[in-house]
């Protein structure tokens, strides 16, 4: 069955034709549609004619036209074209002379703007209805998950929707129901649904700023933690029922959709909308061959009052972004990210350091504020003993998570401080008066040094200022014989031994430490030497991205994981590892497993920082946390449906089949878990947590390691110490039960006879009742129970006793994708010879769990 269809989707495939003796403009050569079993490729030959002043390059697949604006759909790049979009784009209709062109395109949507192709990608519509976009490598970066919905086709509408659509003409999947960053006429923005500012109009990744439809109204705000709004429409209160959501049409920007909230004049052909990247919601209009912008309706005139108009740390006057600076001979203590672009913010010299607190000082600027000051989360010190500007200055100086004060004077009580987590841009003016802001800064390029100067709001003095100590004797010189001088003497000879004795004491210590310090240096160069190595981070940076570890994730077994922010802006996770000897394998293991793969279903790992004692691990931040967080609790409001849960599974599959079977050696994870799953804002999911894994040579049948693992997750030839991949897939199998069950597999809270979920899974299939087993708290679940008792069956293929009889990975992908049945004759029995089930057994045996060698995987060529 799975031989054929692959077969007929092979002998199927086509690649759409395109006259290539057609002139360049003769855009009627390509469709606006195209049925399964299609596919695209991202090289020169599709390349068109484009007059832009962005320099862009455009290679459709689809071209359609509307009334009042024409769309094209393809890969796209502009400026130095390093890397490609899958994305429509907007383009004014023919001119007056009637033939096809492309004026000025506009991106209004684009499926991989955080992960852009190379040259070769390859875009396919496969035999089973997805649409899936691969780099050139291969790499799955975007993909619509529609395999199995009936899909028949793709088409681009004169609206500039890309729809695929079902036999009955339906539509089962389109880009308007996935809005980025823009909209365009006819597109609604629903409840929940965002727009997504890019970080800058060369950056196509995402950036803070955002526009959400609320329950209220609609607001535009900036993602730091928690959000901020720097605008919001209050429309109606919590009671009123009625849907809410945003539509735009060629009058203007409506709500529900009979409320005028912006209007424009309709008079232009081509419109759309963008929330741009500084935080402006423009609404655009072509005309005389150029796009117009018709108003920026947010915040007016107030340009310096949005929040990343000049960037972090960027200050906004009279229209010009500039970075904090002192005044004459002080210290500079801000850099501009890019001198060519003032508007994309500053950076921080020397990044402030909890260990040299002492040396931070405040750098004051009269006339400024946050433009986020009245929204962000602020500590005010009200009474009068407190109120005053020195207090404000010193509750900033004393708390390591404030990165600036803000002070108003002039208010009840004497002022108001306001004590700022992050800084974004700050805005200056004369008519700011009563407001005065205090950034915090670093005041030496090494805060590990030790402190040579007692003066905390400042550099260490190089000189004093009162002159050396004087060396004169007012009284005269003293009798050599007499009974002072003698006293005087044997002290400072029993002076000079003590100092002696001290010297040597201190040599001794440092010669120790040297030491320790080559040994540990010796094992970093071992480190930077692993070919595709992550980034490298110092402590101290790492301590100011996470605010001195204050905002912690979680705790695993090897130590805690903070939020932190980066100093170009990238949000992520730092694991600290608890511990010295004991855990360094479990680093090493880490960092040279996982920081030599690439794959889209494994978390990636952004850096590393060893530094003595401090071993801390930089990942991707991945914004709805471990998948434990979305399967064990019992809240109907936050069960995952079906789809999301059933692409999980297959995202797993994907991530441990790539360890297994595409690099030149095994890696064997050995600790697959829910607590390991980590879940995206799309929620797809990626492995992680490499600390524990094994290398294994493909010409070994099997390999012999010390016990690791968690209990519930280990197969039962963990009993016997001789494992092979085939323990992941136990472990998966016990994960997938767990997804669909929406329990853990030992539940205390449970009857006795029900605690273990394996002995409640063979007792229901030899009753053929399964269908219990679906997580009752989804109603989508219990609507999907037929499915989900499916990918029972596979889990069941997954756990046999015997490892030869489970199914390699990518099988189960194929499971999971519908290409190939479960087999036949599954043993339901789930028991070892000591009569417990396989995981009971390992609950109940006292597990001292092993270190993983360091090891290194390198893809097949």
């Amino acid at each position: 069955m799975g031989i054929s269809r692959i077969l007929g989707c092979l002998l199927g495939c086509h690649i759409l034709f395109i006259p290539f003796s057609l002139p360049v403009n003769a855009l009627t050569a390509y469709d606006s549609a195209a049925n399964l079993s299609s596919s695209w490729i991202n090289n020169g030959s599709r390349d068109i004619g484009v007059d832009s002043e962005d320099y862009s390059t455009l290679r459709p697949i689809f071209l359609g036209q509307g009334i009042n604006a024409s769309f094209a759909c393809g890969f796209y790049c502009n400026y130095n074209c390093e890397g490609y979009l899958f994305a429509i784009l907007i383009f004014p209709p023919p001119g007056k002379y009637n033939y096809p062109e492309v004026r000025n395109p506009k991106v209004v949507w684009s499926a991989n703007q955080n992960f852009l192709v190379r040259d070769d990608a390859t875009l396919q519509l496969t035999q089973d209805g997805d649409l899936i976009l691969r780099d050139a490598d291969g790499t799955l970066v975007w993909c619509t998950y529609t395999y199995g919905k009936s899909v028949v086709g793709l088409n681009l509408t004169e609206t500039g929707n890309l729809v695929l659509f079902d036999s009955n003409n339906a539509s089962v999947w389109q880009s308007f129901d996935h809005p980025t960053d823009s909209l365009v006429p006819g597109q609604i923005l629903v409840l929940g649904q965002k727009l997504i500012a890019t970080v800058s109009n060369k950056d196509w990744s995402q950036g803070l700023i955002s526009l959400v439809v609320t329950e209220y109204g609609v607001a535009a705000r900036i993602e730091s933690n928690p959000p901020q709004n720097y605008f919001a429409l209050r429309l109606y209160n919590s009671s009123n029922t009625e849907p809410r959501y945003l539509i735009f049409k060629n009058e203007g920007l409506f709500f529900l959709p009979d409320t005028a909230l912006f209007e424009i004049d309709n008079s232009f052909s081509a419109q759309y909308m963008k929330l741009e990247p500084k935080g402006h919601l423009t609404f655009y209009g072509f005309v005389n061959d150029i796009w117009k912008v018709l108003f920026n309706p947010l915040l007016g005139e107030l340009n310096c009052a949005y929040p990343m108009i000049c960037g972090k740390y960027g200050v906004c006057s009279k229209q010009q972004c500039f970075c904090p600076g002192p005044t004459a001979g002080e210290t500079r203590y801000f850099t501009p990210v890019n001198d060519e672009e003032p508007d994309l913010g500053c950076k921080e010299i020397t990044p402030l350091s909890c260990n040299a607190s002492h040396y931070q000082s405040l750098l004051m600027l009269r006339s400024t504020t946050s433009a986020l000051i009245l929204q962000l989360n602020k500590t005010e010190i009200g009474n009068e003993t407190e109120s005053d500007i020195e207090s404000c200055k010193q509750a900033c100086l004393s708390n390591f998570s404030c990165k600036a004060a803000v002070f108003l004077s002039g208010v009840e009580n004497g002022g108001a401080c306001y004590l700022l987590s992050e800084i974004f841009s700050l805005m200056k003016d004369a008519r700011l008066q009563g407001w005065t802001t205090f950034i915090k800064v670093q005041n030496i390029s090494n805060p590990g040094e030790p402190p040579s100067s007692s003066n905390p709001e400042g550099p260490p003095s190089s000189s004093n200022p009162e002159g050396p100590p004087s060396s004169s004797n007012p009284e005269g010189p003293q009798s050599s014989s007499s009974p002072e001088t003698i006293i005087r003497q044997l002290l400072s000879t029993l002076g000079a031994f003590v100092g002696l004795v001290f010297i040597v004491i201190i040599i001794g210590r440092y010669l120790i430490l040297k030491g320790k310090d080559v040994k540990e240096d010796g094992e970093d160069k071992d480190l930077l030497q692993v070919p595709g190595m992550p980034t490298r981070f110092s402590h101290e940076i790492l301590v100011a991205a996470t605010e001195n570890f204050s905002r912690e994730l979680g705790k695993g077994g090897f130590g805690s994981v903070f939020e932190g922010i980066l100093t170009d802006g990238t949000k992520v996770a730092v694991k600290c590892i608890n511990g010295l000897s004991q855990t360094k394998d479990y680093f090493l293991a880490e960092v040279e497993t996982i920081g030599g793969i690439h794959h889209l279903n494994l978390v990636r790992l952004v850096g590393y920082c060893a530094n003595k004692s401090n071993r801390c691990l930089v990942y991707e931040y991945m914004f709805n946390g471990s998948l434990d967080k979305w399967i064990f609790h019992r809240n109907k409001e936050l069960a995952l449906d079906w789809q999301t849960r059933r692409k999980i599974i297959l995202d797993i599959a994907k991530g441990l089949s790539y360890l297994h079977e595409e690099c030149r050696q095994k890696i064997i994870h050995l600790d697959i878990k829910p607590q390991n799953i980590l879940l995206d804002e799309s929620f797809n999911a990626k492995v992680s947590d490499f600390g524990l894994s094994k290398l294994m040579d493909r010409d070994q049948s099997q390999v012999v390691t010390t016990l690791r693992g968690t209990p519930g997750y280990m197969a039962p030839e963990w009993l016997i110490s001789a494992i092979t991949e085939k323990v992941d897939v136990y472990s998966f199998g016990i994960v997938t039960l767990e997804i669909l069950c929406g329990r853990r597999n030992l539940d205390h809270s449970q009857p006795e006879e029900d605690k273990y979920l394996l002995s409640l899974f063979k007792r229901k299939a030899e009753e053929d009742q399964m269908l219990d087993l679906v997580d009752k708290y989804s109603e989508d679940m219990q609507l999907h129970g037929e499915e989900a008792v499916e990918l029972m069956m596979l889990a069941a293929w997954c756990l046999q006793n015997d490892n030869g009889r489970r199914p390699s990975m990518s099988m189960v992908i194929k499971v999971v994708e519908g290409v190939i049945d479960v087999e036949d004759n599954l043993d339901y029995n789930f028991l070892n010879s000591s009569g417990l089930g396989a995981t009971e057994a390992v609950h109940r045996r006292e597990i001292n769990v092993g270190f993983a060698s360091p090891v290194n995987c390198i893809k097949k060529v």
